[in-house]
């Protein structure tokens, strides 16, 4: 089993970007050992990127990052781009090892019907510059979200089901050719 921590870019209890990233972790749990990390840190700040000065939310999510087998990133879009909680928790890892050449994989959702592309873009921009080893040629992205969930967090269209189980499929086959 893929052991795989799960950036989820929005703190709000009962955000979309939440709910896919449940989906996620629920869906496919006989397959991947999904933990969503806590990326809730401070500011990124480098006078205290040091053993002794680190936070401790920040120490622990270094740690979960290195003792996963991938990471997956899960977006909204917001004002054209990601969220900017993601964007500081990578901050944070990225000046460790444990992102390189991880394999990883991004999901973005909106509520409009680009589903997410222009957070998933400028994501995807930050991820490689890591340079993480990205899932090529499939992209996660939820249109519509506010119309996809069910009460129990299920999605309720069985054709992005669908494509989303290709997907994770095709990361799975990804993970073991470059492990």
């Amino acid at each position: 089993m893929i052991k795989v921590a799960m950036m989820v870019g929005s703190l709000r209890k009962e955000s979309l970007t939440l709910k896919l990233g449940e989906f996620l972790k629920n869906r496919y749990s006989d397959k991947l050992d999904v933990e969503i990390v806590n990326i809730d840190v401070p500011l990124y700040n480098g006078d205290i990127d040091n053993d002794a000065d680190r936070p401790a939310s920040v120490t622990t999510l270094f740690n979960q990052v290195k003792d996963a087998d991938a990471v997956f990133m899960v977006t909204p879009e917001y004002n054209n781009s990601t969220s900017g909680v993601l964007k500081n928790a990578i901050d944070w890892v990225s000046r460790s090892p444990y992102l390189n050449n991880k394999p990883g994989l991004i999901a973005a959702q909106s509520m409009g019907m680009t589903g997410g592309a222009r957070g998933y873009l400028a994501l995807h921009e930050i991820l490689n510059r890591i340079p993480m080893m990205l899932l090529p040629g499939n992209d996660i992205l939820l249109p519509a979200s506010h119309t996809k969930f069910a009460e129990d967090g299920s999605i309720n269209d069985e054709g992005t089901v669908k494509f989303i189980d290709g997907v994770i499929e095709n990361f799975i086959t990804y993970y073991n050719k470059v492990k």
